[in-house]
């Protein structure tokens, strides 16, 4: 049996589609399909090839390095090389994020000039209170840092348009979560007991390995868990929700 053909049945036996499998080794569907297909162009090269093979069939419980050799062997004579373009697309990537970035030295500055400028007010017009009280109790708005911001427990709910989703994991299991736009805000494995809060603009997209052994709660409210113990579940939540879709 070929790698491609074996990597495709194993999928179909764990009872995955392309897409959930592509949420689990966060490889793009169209590079999946084409290694089933046994085109392994699709991959931008031998390097890529072997990391994806290794990927998937760790995923899929499969002896990676057995399949690693088989491609070996069978693409010996016709090493292809890596192209440039897979190597500067995740560069070009960082760059434009990098750009688009808030500027946090912006928003302390601005949050510390707010500071002194109540406590001026005060000591000057003598109004309420010691001359020793701090404007430290006073509610800074600091300026949004972006839909990827994860908080503490007890932050309180972000505004409209923006959906909040508390977990809680009975027992430690992997969490993937992207917001609207696909961009990763979470992924990894929970602590036992640990609660986690995220927030995202417009919706929020989870992917949970084991759905029974995490609880949720969405907007404030208590969706409980996902699915079944040992059960690969993928749930989208809308601002305003907490219905998934």
């Amino acid at each position: 049996m070929s790698v491609g053909a074996a990597l495709s049945e194993a999928r179909q036996r764990a009872d995955l589609t392309v897409a959930q499998l592509s949420d689990r080794t966060r490889i793009r569907e169209g590079v999946i399909e084409g290694i089933e297909r046994d085109d392994f162009s699709v991959c931008g090269g031998d390097f890529y090839a072997r990391g994806h093979i290794r990927a998937l069939a760790g995923s899929l419980g499969l002896d990676a390095e057995d399949l690693v050799r088989q491609y070996d062997e069978l693409h010996a004579g016709s090493r292809s090389p890596v192209r440039a373009s897979a190597v500067f697309r995740g560069e070009d990537l960082v760059r434009n994020r990098s750009r688009h970035a808030p500027s946090w030295t912006m928003a302390v500055a601005v949050a510390l000039a707010l500071v002194v400028v109540f406590a001026v007010v005060r000591l000057l017009s003598g109004s309420g209170g010691k001359a020793g009280e701090t404007a430290a109790q006073l509610p800074i708005a600091v300026p949004n840092a972006g839909a990827h911001q994860a908080h503490e427990p007890g932050r309180p709910v972000q505004a409209r348009g923006v959906v909040t989703l508390k977990a809680v994991a009975k027992k430690p299991t992997w969490v993937n979560v992207r917001d609207g736009q696909g961009h990763k805000v979470f992924q990894g494995t929970l602590t036992q007991g640990k609660a986690t809060t995220w927030t995202a603009k417009g919706r929020m997209r989870v992917t949970v390995r084991d759905a029974g052994a995490v609880r949720l709660e969405v907007n404030g409210k208590d969706v409980g868990a996902l699915g079944k113990d040992g059960q690969t579940v993928v749930r989208t939540f809308e601002a305003g929700g907490p219905g998934p879709r």
